[in-house]
């Protein structure tokens, strides 16, 4: 096999993973609302992941992030709060600014996707030798620190 084929399989397993990650979120998102309507919309869905993984950005740190004007993430995220998926919390150190913080109703959701990345990781430590892991937690680091830069966080 070439050194092109070899990358190209790397590829196409890297995508198979983060592929099988996001089915299983939506096939557990799913199951949950079968009997009643989901209370978050699929962009409501996405904001909030985006508020999560920002780690309590202000409403113009989002807006910023998303590339969407202040008014239209104080629209959104005015939904998110009556909701209760997202609450404002004023600033310790500048109290004109006010973080933005998912609530546990939020945080139950989401942990749809945290207990499944538990369960494959408990799998991954039983499976691979303890050099094996220190390689994959290095390949991850460089992969999150350095090979990531359009998204910081």
């Amino acid at each position: 096999m070439s050194a092109a084929e070899d990358h190209q399989k790397l590829e196409e397993m890297f995508e198979s993973v983060y592929d099988k990650f996001k089915l299983h979120f939506y096939q557990e998102t799913f199951a949950r609302f079968q009997n009643r309507e989901a209370s978050l919309t699929t962009v409501e869905a996405f904001a909030m992941e985006a508020i999560h993984a920002l780690g309590s950005p202000t409403v113009h740190e989002f807006a910023d992030f998303m590339r969407i004007s202040s008014s239209n993430a104080a629209y959104k995220i005015g939904s998110l709060i009556r909701k209760g998926y997202v609450e404002k919390v004023q600033s310790e150190s500048d109290g004109r600014e006010y973080h933005l913080r998912p609530t546990q109703k939020y945080l139950d959701y989401y942990s749809i996707s945290s207990h499944y990345i538990h369960d494959v990781m408990t799998r991954i430590k039983e499976r691979f030798s303890e050099d094996d892991l220190a390689k994959f937690e290095e390949m991850l680091s460089v992969m999150s620190e350095e090979l990531m830069p359009e998204v910081t966080v």
